[in-house]
Parts: C-alpha cells; sequence; structure tokens
C-alpha cells in the first residue's frame, strides 16, 4: 500500500502534461546481461482499478489478474528474445527447489526497497550517500536464490494501472469544455505507474531500474492498457528494451 501511495504522488507531477515517461539508472559498472547468463522472472506485482468520477480508484481483482498474467506473456516472450536461459516463476510455489517463504520475504523486501529507490532517485529525495549510480540491495535472501537455483539475476516488475471510469470521462469532457468558456479545470484520467529492477543473485544487489508513467487529460486517450496483451507488450517494452549499462561502462565505450 505505501508504494501505491507513493507512486499516485509521483504520476501527479506528469499529470498536467499528459505523456509518457522513463528513467532508469544503474550500477555505475553494470553491464547489460548477455550471452550465457541465466535469469529468474519473479512474479509480478500487479494492482488495476476503475479511476471513479470523484478521482478515486477502486481496486478490480479480475482485471488484476487479467494483467498480470499478460505481463507474464508479454515478459516471457520479451526475454526469450534476448537470449539466456529464462526461468518464469508465475507463482511463489515455481521455483523448483525454493521454499515459497523464501519467495514471499522476497517480494515484501523487493517491494520496500523498490518505493525506496523511486523515493530517493526519482521523487527529488536524494541521499547524499547514494549519488552515483545504484546501491541498494535485497541482501542474503537474494543471495538464498541465487545458491538454490544457480541463477544470475532475478528481475522484479511493479505495475499499477487505472481505468477511467464512465463517469471520470465525462468529467473530463467538463472540464476542457470549460476551457471554451473561460474557466478551465482539466481532470486526470487514467494513468500507469510501474517499476522493474534486476538483482544480480550473486551479490543481492539492485543492479539495474527503470521507472514508468503514463498520464492524460485528454478523454479517451490511454497510453496502453495492461488488461491486453498487446498493452502488457508495450509496457514490457517501455520498461526493458533498452537497457542501459551504466556510466562507467558507457563512458569507456566511447
Amino acid at each position: 500500500m505505501a508504494s501505491r501511495a507513493l507512486f499516485a504522488l509521483a504520476g501527479a507531477s506528469a499529470l498536467l502534461a499528459g505523456c509518457v515517461s522513463t528513467r532508469q539508472v544503474a550500477d555505475v559498472e553494470f553491464q547489460p546481461p548477455q550471452g550465457n547468463y541465466s535469469l529468474i522472472v519473479m512474479r509480478p506485482d500487479v494492482a488495476v482499478g476503475s479511476l471513479t468520477t470523484g478521482g478515486l480508484v477502486e481496486p478490480r481483482a479480475d482485471w488484476t489478474e487479467q494483467a498480470r498474467a499478460n505481463l507474464l506473456g508479454a515478459l516471457r516472450q520479451q526475454q526469450a528474445g534476448r537470449g539466456g536461459r529464462t526461468v518464469i516463476a508465475e507463482t511463489r510455489e515455481s521455483i523448483h527447489g525454493v521454499d515459497p517463504t523464501l519467495v514471499a520475504d522476497l517480494e515484501r523486501l523487493h517491494g520496500a526497497v523498490g518505493n525506496s529507490i523511486a523515493l530517493h532517485k526519482y521523487l527529488g529525495a536524494e541521499l547524499p550517500t547514494k549519488r552515483r549510480g545504484i546501491d541498494w540491495t535485497l541482501g542474503q535472501d537474494a543471495v538464498k536464490l541465487g545458491r538454490a537455483t544457480g541463477m544470475d539475476y532475478a528481475l522484479f516488475l511493479y505495475a499499477q494501472d487505472s481505468i477511467a471510469s464512465g463517469g471520470r470521462v465525462a468529467m473530463q469532457v467538463l472540464g476542457i469544455a470549460g476551457c471554451f468558456v473561460g474557466f478551465c479545470a482539466p481532470q486526470g484520467g487514467g494513468g500507469q505507474t510501474a517499476y522493474a529492477s534486476l538483482v544480480d543473485l550473486r551479490t543481492g544487489n539492485v543492479v539495474w531500474f527503470n521507472v514508468l508513467q503514463t498520464n492524460s487529460q485528454l478523454p479517451g486517450v490511454t497510453f496502453g492498457d495492461i488488461r491486453t496483451p498487446e498493452g502488457s507488450a508495450q509496457m514490457v517494452e517501455r520498461l526493458l528494451g533498452r537497457m542501459r549499462a551504466g556510466r562507467n561502462v558507457r563512458s569507456g565505450a566511447r
């Protein structure tokens, strides 16, 4: 719940512009995985709801499960094109030889760490000791997962989507119409907030992180609906399609 509240505030800053924005950060020595690497795609943390006329988001369990299934499919397809060996953890019980309790602990820990990264790297509350690259870790639990599975990396994804209800769309229309008579009061529509992080299971460190935000004030205009396979593929591509190396690696390539 804390991460959802935090990203609701973050989304407000982009709401007036109505846009799609991403911003990634990596360990200064990070090199995107290539060659014969192995990766676990963890079960995505997803929340989808209906944006009511009054601007509140009502959770929808059916939409959430539909979106999670679509995102898993999009992640499977996207990673298949990158090479390497990939395991998709559709449930906490689906990682062979790993206690589901450890997986649940990692999911909760990543939620807290991801929330912290977003706060201190994207929302302006920068910490003086964490100004270079990215310096967060999931600690020994992530290392235990790596030892139990023999995998190199774990990929985590958080996604939140709000779908404007009919009443909210009507409010948007009225808000825009007011601009033509001298009382301009645009209303925000649905939007998405998501982040993805790559964790090195040999060290437990978060080595790469990317945030996505989409918002629109125009009635009926969206930037992809993760309840659909197409919208989920679009979100995954925006988050993971252009994974950049860390600062030192980029500098050395010049």
